[in-house]
């Protein structure tokens, strides 16, 4: 049971800066309304992917080329911060994935955002917290733990956490945010982050109490994040799968849409034009008297039925009675 203590001491406060970190788990911020880093701070892979421009302008980035290089800064410590979340390597891997797709599916707002990098993080955290993931078949298995037994504990503590607890613990002492920054990622208020956050690593240390300082356990969730073989995938293929992804969905918002017209149309074609009222059930009809039996025929009926018999089938006698 969490009980409401908490051994680290309490999280600090707004106006208190927090200590600064040598390996987070996400990239650190670029200033506002910037979406790519500098050819002299990017990679080779994301040199690669930026044009030539004179050194007295400013280079002007290709949605695709801007959308390449955030996704090469951020991909891997996404994939790293939602294993911590979720403890399934593949299905960080697909969070990440769909995030970025619906990423460049609105890339225009995503470009202009403050912080692209945390917009995308925050997809990326629901996609992977997602209640519906326990239906998947392929989910309902668990895979295969880390190796080292420390690795293994730490995932099970952190996999026993509610899932808003979990993800605060991980916005805070992994990735490094601040409290107002994590309860506005959360969305929750700052004292409700905290509390939960506070609870978050009582457990934690109840399970381990060598995790009870929060410096060691930014440390434990750094090894753990980076001891999986935890890989992404291209730009192109994410930029791709989101491309055919609008396309697919495209086409069946149509085909959809045709059909509830041919279906409108046929009904309108087939349909009456004027009332008709529906017949009555059947029923049974009460109060006729029954069938008298018949009695012994009198002489005259007798004489009658004779005569009948007697009589020719064919001739006008039998169209015209005769008088008495």
């Amino acid at each position: 049971m969490v009980t409401t203590q908490n051994p680290a001491g309490p999280p600090p406060s707004d106006s208190r800066r927090r200590p600064r970190r040598s390996r987070p788990l996400t990239p650190v911020q670029k200033p506002a309304g910037r979406t790519a880093p500098d050819a002299a701070d990017a990679g080779p892979e994301q040199r690669a992917g930026l044009p030539d421009a004179p050194s007295d302008q400013p280079r002007q980035l290709t949605p695709a080329q801007a959308f390449d290089a955030l996704y090469a800064f951020c991909a891997p410590a996404l994939v790293r911060q939602t294993y911590l979340l979720t403890g399934r390597r593949e299905l960080a891997r697909e969070a990440v994935e769909r995030a970025f797709q619906l990423a460049w599916q609105r890339w225009p707002d995503v470009a202009r955002d403050r912080d692209p990098a945390g917009w995308v993080r925050a997809v990326a955290y629901d996609c992977a917290l997602s209640p519906w993931h326990r239906f998947r078949p392929r989910h309902r298995s668990p895979e295969p733990p880390p190796a080292d037994p420390a690795d293994r504990e730490l995932l099970h503590a952190l996999l026993t956490l509610p899932p808003a607890y979990r993800r605060t613990l991980v916005l805070y002492d992994g990735v490094g945010l601040d409290l107002p920054e994590t309860a506005a990622e959360t969305e929750a208020s700052t004292p409700a982050a905290a509390s939960r956050l506070t609870h978050a690593r009582e457990a934690v240390a109840a399970r381990l109490p060598e995790l009870a300082d929060p410096a060691a356990l930014h440390r434990r969730l750094l090894e753990l994040a980076s001891a999986e073989r935890l890989g992404s995938a291209r730009p192109t293929q994410v930029r791709t799968g989101s491309e055919r992804r609008n396309v697919f969905w495209t086409r069946a918002a149509i085909a959809f849409t045709v059909t509830i017209v041919g279906a409108t149309t046929l009904t309108l074609r087939t349909a009456p034009t004027r009332y008709e009222p529906p017949i009555a059930p059947a029923q049974a009809v009460r109060g006729v008297p029954a069938a008298g039996v018949m009695g012994p025929l009198s002489r005259e009926e007798r004489a009658l039925r004779e005569k009948l018999r007697k009589a020719e089938t064919n001739g006008p006698e039998r169209v015209f009675p005769e008088p008495r």
